[in-house]
């Protein structure tokens, strides 16, 4: 039975229509604040001036590395997992430090500690298969300083990474 313009309102079909539509939205909203709130975004720094004294640290250790003519040939063997890294310049030490990091997911990052097996060349194990854009950071120690090889690379299994090959940015200001 069609509803006439004497019947009450809820008898008629736009209303229902219009309501269906504001709960859905509210609905949606409630859902999308519940889930912001429950997944905070882990990539973001509050302490902008402790980021920024980390970053002229980071500029103290990559010239360190510079000063030190360091250059570093990084190979990872898909099959076994080795990494087999190939150091020269004024610094050998006995273990180093590898970082595969990974910019937007630190599920992903990998560490790798490597041990000398003979002069300019250390070895060690990675768990599982690491491939894409990755910042590579090789860091070291020579008379009680901390050194650090840091680029943006592309992680490949089989393929020769080279650090220490690029210009260093941003330390311009710093010699």
């Amino acid at each position: 039975m069609p509803a006439t313009a004497a019947s009450p309102w809820y008898k008629h079909l736009w209303p229902w229509i219009i309501i269906g539509i504001l709960t859905t939205s509210v609905c949606l909203s409630l859902t999308m604040v519940s889930i912001a709130v429950r997944n905070p975004d882990n990539l973001v720094n509050d302490n902008y001036y402790e980021a920024g004294k980390g970053i002229n640290r980071s500029l103290d250790r990559e010239l360190l590395a510079q000063q030190l003519g360091l250059k570093a040939s990084v190979h990872l063997d898909e099959l076994t997992g080795e990494v087999d890294l190939r150091l020269t310049g004024s610094s050998h030490p006995q273990t180093l430090e590898l970082n595969l990091i990974s910019p937007t997911q630190p599920q992903k990052d990998r560490r790798v500690l490597l041990s000398q097996a003979e002069a300019g060349r250390y070895v060690g194990q990675l768990d599982d298969k690491v491939d894409g854009r990755r910042f590579v950071e090789l860091l070291g120690n020579e008379g009680g300083q901390v050194w650090r090889l840091f680029e943006e690379e592309k992680v490949e299994h089989g393929v020769d990474l080279q650090l220490g090959d690029e210009a260093l940015q941003g330390a311009e200001r710093q010699q």
